[in-house]
């Protein structure tokens, strides 16, 4: 809940800090990120803060989990410069992402659906039923054949070489763990925690292990969604608060400092 802070008049970098348990020297690196606006000056040079700063950094906080803090902080410097439009489309891509995110969910779980213990994904190039070379298979995936050489190196595949030419042999359940570490790729997940998951799948001959990865997917994405509408209640109250006429602000709006 916004604190209303209208009355404490001069703030100083410690009354910030203290409200969100951070240092006076993180309150400072804002400033300088243009996180907050520009601190007011004592005669000795000393920070004043006045309460629509302590409402920036409060907004600030609120928009990181949602948003990530590159984006947190485009929004805040946006907001700063009086560049709502701006601000406006940052928040629009960050949902925009959380739409993807999601159609890449949808995404993985239709592969999980559509391949079991059976499933042969590929159709035969020449190298063994269902089996696929490396180039055709990253072709397929979207992906450089490096990549797929790299998750080799982290487990995900374990192609086996042909005899006669030495080349990397994809067989049904390579292409389809590839298939499965792709979309979890897009997902946002790392190969360190993509190895083990497409290791149970391969012991267990198909990829209903993943219901629990897929089940804690579901729960972050909707943190996320949550964590943007509360974001978004701090950053209009913020806008709202900037709109203010200066003298009902108890204070004067801080103006750039080179």
């Amino acid at each position: 809940m916004r604190q209303n802070l209208q009355t404490a008049g001069r703030l100083r970098p410690v009354d910030l800090a203290r409200r969100h348990g951070l240092s006076t020297q993180a309150v400072r690196n804002y400033e300088a990120a243009g996180i907050l606006p520009a601190a007011g000056r004592t005669a000795h040079g000393y920070r004043t803060y006045a309460p629509l700063h302590a409402d920036a950094l409060g907004t600030f906080l609120a928009l990181v989990p949602g948003h990530g803090h590159a984006t947190a902080t485009a929004i805040m410097r946006a907001v700063n410069r009086d560049e709502s439009a701006e601000a406006f489309r940052l928040v629009d891509g960050s949902h925009a992402q959380l739409l993807e995110d999601r159609r890449t969910l949808d995404a993985v779980e239709r592969a999980l659906r559509d391949l079991g213990p059976g499933a042969v994904p590929a159709p035969d190039d020449g190298a063994g039923t269902g089996a696929m070379f490396v180039g055709p298979l990253a072709g397929k995936l979207g992906i450089r054949p490096a990549t797929l050489r790299k998750w080799e190196r982290a487990g995900i595949v374990t192609p086996r070489r042909d005899p006669r030419t030495g080349y990397r042999v994809y067989d049904a359940a390579d292409v389809r763990d590839a298939a499965l570490a792709h979309q979890l790729r897009w997902g946002g997940y790392g190969l360190e925690r993509i190895a083990p998951l497409i290791a149970q799948v391969r012991a267990a001959g198909g990829p209903e292990p993943l219901a629990a990865a897929l089940d804690d997917w579901h729960a972050r994405l909707a943190a996320r969604g949550r964590a943007m509408l509360a974001g978004a209640a701090e950053l209009d109250a913020y806008l709202r608060e900037r709109e203010r006429p200066v003298r009902a602000q108890g204070t004067h709006r801080p103006q750039d400092h080179t």
